[in-house]
């Protein structure tokens, strides 16, 4: 980035300064807050300013969520319209599609979830078989999707599903933006070991999608697949900034819209059972570890600056590549490592929180009302972040492609290393053995 450039992010900051001085007002509905901040271009900031944007970087974006934060407002409507569908859209998608979809993201006004995975075709996401066939100008969609976060509140999903299964498997796939609420749709909650159900199956029956409603075009599903898939990389990898917006859900399932905005900035702050995904810090574990008096073991503080260590690796690595990306340059594989970096730091984080809570890090909340009470036994509300980050954190190093996948990818696409003898590139998809 450019002198100018920091120097016109500055005056943004500023601007919003001003602007959070003049329109936030706590007694608000969160749908009438929301669509203040999203239509002045301060929920997505670091999309085209044309589309509910401000031309920002994305560590701009990141410090706008944070200048909101501070001020004491609600933040930006989170989940993953915001994080996924947003962006991919103004990427790939129509001016129609965009006008039809981008609106109700930055107010707020819908939820969205992602139909990727299967249960055949994880690692192998071209390998998938949910099939759409055209019936006029529509499609009719069957199949079996797995590992859906927010499936049960969206009103949206992003699809993935095969259009021509006499193609090669990467060249038959169409990503659609599908109605969740039409019959034919059916989600189940997945239980997770934490105790939380943040995942779920979904199961399609005679779903039917539009036609215009194909995301960068028929059979031209794999090259949006991984405009997505970069973007979530980027998002939940380190020093990637928040995915997960304020404490309001969008969408019509919540029931958040015709809430109090002020009713969540007044709830922030730490809370019996951890937030959505459990992630502990470095600084709760210091502060942890200062209560208990394990921070007196040299090699607790050795792994706490270890930790710390990986966090500001994470942060220059960004600034690196904001630095580059002023001058039209890039760090090769920065999603990818990002993402590695993640798992990393949550697996560290783990280990280290565990040996800090020694026998307690045994026990743990898996309903809201167990966990409320090992807070007021325990007398603090850390050591149950803490084992619902060490629970949550085998998750990290498998959604949004594994570590195996990431590893491979620098591999062949930053290294030029050779890929695997593969035929799946060339032969039909019907003729493929399935997960070959």
């Amino acid at each position: 980035m450019t002198e100018s450039d920091e120097g016109t992010e500055t005056g943004l900051e500023s601007e919003l300064v001003a602007w959070l001085e003049e329109n936030w007002d706590p007694e608000s509905t969160v749908a009438e807050w929301w669509e203040r901040l999203g239509t002045a271009g301060w929920a997505a900031p670091s999309w085209p300013a044309k589309w509910y944007g401000q031309d920002m970087s994305p560590s701009g974006a990141v410090r706008v969520q944070q200048i909101i934060a501070e001020f004491g407002a609600l933040g930006a409507p989170g989940g993953l319209g915001l994080l996924l569908a947003g962006p991919t859209i103004a990427v790939q998608g129509t001016d129609e599609q965009r006008d039809r979809y981008l609106r109700d993201i930055v107010t707020g006004q819908k939820a969205w979830c992602q139909l990727f995975s299967e249960p055949g075709a994880g690692s192998d996401l071209a390998g998938l078989s949910t099939s759409a066939v055209r019936d006029g100008d529509q499609w009719i969609v069957n199949g079996q999707k797995v590992w859906t976060s927010t499936g049960t509140t969206a009103d949206l999903g992003m699809l993935l599903a095969r259009t021509d299964p006499d193609v090669p498997k990467h060249q038959g796939i169409t990503y659609f933006a599908v109605d969740m609420h039409q019959p034919g749709v059916e989600v189940r909650p997945l239980r997770e070991m934490t105790g939380r159900a943040l995942f779920n199956e979904v199961f399609l029956t005679d779903v039917v999608v539009d036609d215009d409603a194909a995301i960068g075009g028929v059979n031209n599903g794999w090259a949006v697949a991984n405009t997505t898939l970069g973007f979530e990389r980027a998002g939940l990898g380190a020093g990637g900034g928040s995915a997960a917006g304020g404490l309001a859900g969008p969408g019509t399932v919540t029931g958040d819209l015709d809430r109090r905005a002020g009713d969540f900035t007044e709830k922030r702050g730490r809370r019996a059972g951890g937030g959505g995904m459990g992630f502990a810090g470095y600084e709760t574990l210091t502060e942890l570890a200062t209560a208990n008096g394990t921070i007196a073991d040299a090699t607790v503080r050795q792994d706490l600056m270890r930790l710390f260590s990986l966090y500001e690796i994470a942060k220059y690595t960004r600034l690196r590549q904001k630095a580059l990306a002023g001058r039209g340059g890039s760090v090769p594989g920065l999603g990818n490592i990002a993402k590695l970096s993640m798992s990393e730091i949550l697996r560290r984080t783990r280990d280290l929180g565990l040996r800090i809570l020694g026998a307690r890090g045994m026990l743990h909340g898996y309903q809201s009302s167990e966990a409320k009470a090992l807070a007021e036994r325990d007398g603090n509300l850390l050591a149950v972040g803490v084992t619902e980050a060490a629970l949550f954190a085998q998750g990290p190093s498998i959604y949004g492609g594994t570590d195996e996948i990431q590893h491979n990818i620098i591999g062949e696409r930053v290294l030029g290393l050779p890929r695997e003898p593969s035929n799946d590139r060339s032969t039909p998809f019907r003729e493929l053995p399935r997960n070959g």
